[in-house]
């Protein structure tokens, strides 16, 4: 596609315009998506991730790709210039945007079905592009185009995804474990992680990737109350709890909670 008076074109004349927040819409259909995150969810995510509680993860994420850079191909021409990054499930960026800011050589590409996450994810780097896309579609990427591949608590498309990817790329998964946000679950009442997460991830790329590296990230949080009411309001939890009730609930916890941020990071490279 060419970008021209704000839209974007096709060899075949189809246009979609760019919103003035910098982002561009290629959901067709007249349906409005049900899984996608609400203005409240985004703005707590923002409000989270910006007060840096998962900044230990975005780093490993960061790790990981350039690690991914480093080990692809042969002689080291991983670390050439012209890497494209595409993290299918981005939300408002933040994951994305550490990893360019630790590859001065790569460019993104965030694709959300959320508009208000997309909105969001369009300012968080200046090396970014920002689309509102289904992740269960065909992703709108060519295909071979991405060098990595992001999937952090998203869903998995394996076929989608071995597609957009060069063969000799990667994709970083990075999923919560039974143990996140203990003891918050419990004394909430919030969903907690099914213990059989990792073989429905194993599940979902199965016959297009092979799992070639893996470890697991665990560190302490001090959360206040306001922080609290943003961790559940960001998650899945906020979907399946009354607002008022979680408020109350907060109220009683100690004014600082000590809660554990547990997940699991795998790097896939395509089955050949």
């Amino acid at each position: 596609m060419a970008l021209g008076d704000r839209a974007l074109r096709c060899p075949l004349g189809h246009a979609f315009d760019l919103a003035k927040q910098g982002y561009v819409s290629l959901l067709t259909g007249s349906q409005v998506p049900g899984t996608a995150d609400s203005t409240a969810m985004v703005a707590a995510r923002d409000d989270f991730l910006g007060a840096g509680h998962f900044a230990p993860l975005a780093d490993a994420v960061a790790d990981a790709c350039r690690t991914a850079l480093r080990t692809e191909g042969t002689g080291g021409a991983g670390t050439r210039a012209g890497k494209m990054i595409l993290d299918a499930g981005a939300g408002t960026g933040y994951y994305l945007a550490r990893v360019l800011d630790r590859l001065p050589y790569a460019t993104g590409i965030a694709l959300d079905i959320s508009k208000h996450a997309i909105r969001r994810a369009a300012r968080a780097h200046a090396r970014l592009g920002a689309v509102v896309a289904d992740v269960w579609r065909p992703l709108p990427v060519r295909g071979g185009a991405a060098d990595v591949l992001l999937n952090v608590f998203a869903p998995r498309n394996g076929a989608e995804f071995a597609r957009v990817l060069r063969r000799d790329g990667a994709l970083v998964v990075v999923t919560p474990t039974p143990r996140h946000l203990e003891p918050l679950v419990e004394r909430l009442g919030l969903l907690s992680v099914d213990e059989s997460k990792e073989r429905r991830v194993a599940e979902s790329l199965s016959g297009h990737f092979t799992e070639t590296a893996r470890s697991a990230h665990e560190f302490p949080m001090r959360l206040d109350h306001g922080a609290v009411e943003a961790v559940v309001g960001m998650g899945p939890s906020a979907w399946h709890v009354d607002p008022a009730a979680i408020r109350r609930k907060i109220a009683e916890l100690p004014e600082i909670s000590e809660v554990i941020a547990s997940f699991r990071m795998s790097t896939f490279r395509a089955c050949q």
